[in-house]
């Protein structure tokens, strides 16, 4: 099933969890329409922007999915409200700045960020279409949360292009 012009419900919803532990891993209509605004407010933005494939991680969890990772009931993942992912050949934290200043979104994470590693790590980013979106923008380096995201620091090479330090 096709979520919007690039992103389809099976890459939302594939999980090496699921399959090694036979768990079914199917979102019920709510969770889809959920899954459909996220490609729209996030996914596909993003995606026009970079002009690159966004690569997923993880969207949708069932409940018996989110617990064999240890994640909370609460996850926003559970609801379909959640993705993790990333672009390869594009600094993590260049995506991050550039969620939290062009998009609404509930909650923003860089996570298992190491400013050593440009593309280490992952992008965590909710979106809740009832309510207010939070805007809450964290880092988890592994360890511990802060707030907000630190600051990018780059350079440009012989030919003028970016390159983040």
């Amino acid at each position: 099933m096709q979520l919007s012009k690039h992103f389809k419900l099976e890459e939302m919803t594939k999980s090496q969890i699921a399959t090694r532990n036979g768990i079914t891993n199917i979102p019920g209509a709510g969770e889809v329409k959920n899954l459909e605004n996220i490609c729209y407010e996030i996914l596909e933005p993003v995606r026009a922007k970079f002009e690159m494939p966004v690569i997923i991680n993880s969207g949708y969890r069932s409940l018996e999915v989110n617990r064999k990772l240890g994640s909370s009931d609460s996850s926003q993942h559970t609801k379909g409200q959640a993705v993790d992912f990333e672009i390869n050949g594009i600094a993590n934290i260049k995506v991050a700045h550039w969620i939290k200043d062009n998009c609404d979104f509930d909650q923003l994470i860089l996570e298992f960020y190491n400013p050593k590693e440009k593309n280490g790590g992952w992008i965590h980013c909710s979106y809740n279409e009832k309510g207010v979106n939070r805007k809450q923008v964290l880092v988890f380096d592994g360890k511990s949360y802060e707030n907000d995201l630190p600051e990018m620091e780059y350079t440009f090479d012989k030919m003028g292009n970016e390159v983040i330090k």
